[in-house]
């Protein structure tokens, strides 16, 4: 491919927002990177994050926002990721436009689907680390393995330990913890996750 083909091919973050309405997809050196179907299971896990963390943040009155899947994120000018579930805190909710978040979020969360172990283990840690964001949580269904990293004074992304028995816990999302069990029920419900915090 020529420089002058590159260039006629090249969509602009805008442009993209506006074809790309509906689908599931990412921006990146601008071009449209179309996703796969989500399996049941990554639906479920994600979802259960989503409302568990969103009911988690609103009844302890932390402020600012937690998204799923389908808000964009523009990490930065060759860069608009769609994380599962992701979380912007009352500090940085100006980053929060009406399509998308511009600029990190503070923290990200994929569940791995089977096209997207290599985005999701190796591409998208590597752009979160550079862009910013300062937790990024990594869920593996098949394996039931989740891993939690958070951004280190170099810049790069350390791997944090989840004790035994393992509890997910946030420095993000003060006194939030998470057992991993609760993700691999065959329905998770975060209900569960509200009355082991008490909030119910």
């Amino acid at each position: 491919m020529t420089q002058a083909q590159r260039k006629s091919d090249w969509i602009s973050y805008e442009d993209f927002l506006a074809s790309a309405e509906g689908v599931r997809a990412e921006w990146v050196d601008g071009e449209i990177l179309y996703m796969s179907p989500q399996t049941d299971r990554h639906l479920l896990i994600s979802g259960f994050l989503f409302s568990a963390l969103r009911g988690y943040v609103r009844l302890k009155g932390l402020g600012g926002r937690v998204m799923q899947a389908g808000f964009q994120v523009r990490l930065n000018a060759r860069r608009g990721r769609e994380p599962d579930v992701s979380y912007v805190t009352a500090e940085n909710m100006g980053r929060l436009t009406r399509t998308f978040v511009d600029g990190p979020v503070d923290l990200a969360v994929e569940v791995i689907s089977p096209d997207s172990r290599v985005r999701d283990r190796v591409d998208k840690p590597r752009e979160y680390a550079a862009a910013g964001v300062r937790e990024y949580w990594l869920i593996d269904p098949d394996a039931e393995t989740i891993e939690v990293f958070r951004l280190g004074a170099d810049g790069r992304y350390q791997a944090v330990a989840l004790g035994d028995p393992a509890r997910v816990t946030s420095e993000i999302i003060p006194g939030l913890w998470i057992d991993p069990v609760w993700m691999w029920a065959d329905d998770p419900d975060e209900f569960v996750a509200y009355r082991e915090w008490g909030l119910i």
